[in-house]
């Protein structure tokens, strides 16, 4: 059996960047992502070495972990949740002035139209399509069925493309 921290040591690797990229994505604040993302890795070690045994489905103790930090995070500061997509993209620095200010004008109206769906439908898609969960992992981590998940994720797609051309017919 190997050692508890080498073991640690490679869960911590392995989800380090999608545990910060759902925090981060939730919260908006590189600061305040970092240190709730800390807080999750030191909650679960402190489980994991507490217990003394294997947790059985380590993804998902870390972002239902994530998920309760957060929460707890809003009703602390009583604040109100916006979603940022600033981080995932990484911009090529010769692209042209009218197509970087294209993208950043589209990735505004998406963090505008993200942050007034249902935070259900915003935990869905970060975690499908930005995370890359398949169904079955996302159905684990809600604790729902296989079928409740793809409706939720269906539902989710459809909410955020009618808020979107909502937003485009607007302006």
């Amino acid at each position: 059996m190997a050692n508890p921290r080498e073991k640690f040591s490679k869960i911590y690797d392995k989800y380090i960047d999608k545990i910060y990229r759902f925090v981060f994505l939730k919260v908006s604040s590189q600061e305040i992502a970092e240190d709730l993302t800390s807080e999750v890795f030191l909650k679960t070690w402190r489980f994991f070495k507490e217990k003394g045994q294997e947790i059985e489905n380590i993804q998902a103790f870390l972002y239902r972990t994530a998920r309760n930090l957060v929460t707890d995070h809003y009703r602390q500061k009583g604040r109100i949740r916006i979603v940022s997509i600033n981080n995932p993209l990484i911009i090529d620095p010769r692209q042209d002035l009218e197509r970087d200010s294209e993208l950043n004008s589209d990735i505004e109206v998406i963090k505008m139209v993200m942050s007034d769906l249902k935070d259900d439908y915003q935990n869905v898609l970060i975690m499908h399509y930005l995370d890359d969960l398949s169904i079955d992992e996302i159905s684990e981590l809600l604790g729902k069925t296989n079928g409740a998940t793809r409706v939720l994720v269906h539902r989710a797609l459809k909410s955020l493309k009618k808020a979107l051309k909502d937003k485009v017919e607007e302006v």
